[in-house]
């Protein structure tokens, strides 16, 4: 199974591509680091990351996406493009019918390097490890992108499906309440076409 992981952000977006072979195999395909001026209009910039990350999706044709899921912090600013990026990932899955998986960087963390509070070396060098890599240049966006799209494959095989990863979740049904008044209410609401 192909996964395409997106670390999300307006100057820097990290988009990383691995394979899921067979138990918890998860080899290397592509990372890249889509750049834009914040001088640039909002419109520019959002557009930019929409044309890099469809252009991504064409050409490894995923299976699934992974996201890291939006945060508080002090940082409104930054807050407020996390989330915008994150919007335009989202409208492409959807536009395509792909699966998304949401993955907090605590998660992401601890799936990878086993400290839920790891540093950026250390996640950088736990990626580094498993798939790997020699390069030690890669940006932080891009190893965060990659540990992100090793933590939704090795979510994959322990069973949890897209619209359940994450933590918090209910026993039994795999998702928060908020999770789940959410799920049911997508399932009320029709959805408008797609273009053919």
């Amino acid at each position: 199974m192909r996964i395409l992981a997106v670390d999300p952000g307006l100057t820097r977006c990290g988009v990383g591509v691995v394979d899921l072979g067979q138990g918890r195999r998860v080899s290397f395909v592509d990372v890249f680091v889509v750049h834009t001026p914040p001088s640039a209009a909002l419109s520019d910039r959002l557009f930019a990351l929409h044309t890099a990350i469809d252009e991504a999706i064409e050409r490894h044709a995923p299976k699934r996406i992974a996201l890291e899921r939006v945060f508080a912090q002090h940082n409104l600013r930054t807050v407020m493009g996390t989330a915008q990026a994150s919007g335009v990932v989202l409208a492409l899955a959807g536009a395509r019918g792909l699966p998304v998986a949401l993955h907090t960087p605590s998660e992401v963390k601890a799936a990878v390097s086993g400290n839920g509070r790891a540093n950026k070396a250390q996640v950088a060098s736990a990626v580094r490890q498993i798939l790997k890599l020699d390069d030690s240049s890669l940006l932080a966006d891009a190893t965060d992108a990659l540990a992100l799209a090793v933590c939704s494959a090795w979510r994959e095989v322990s069973g949890q499906s897209p619209e359940n990863a994450g933590s918090g979740a209910t026993p039994g049904s795999g998702l928060t309440p908020a999770q789940q008044l959410w799920r049911d209410a997508e399932r009320h609401t029709p959805r408008p076409r797609r273009p053919a």
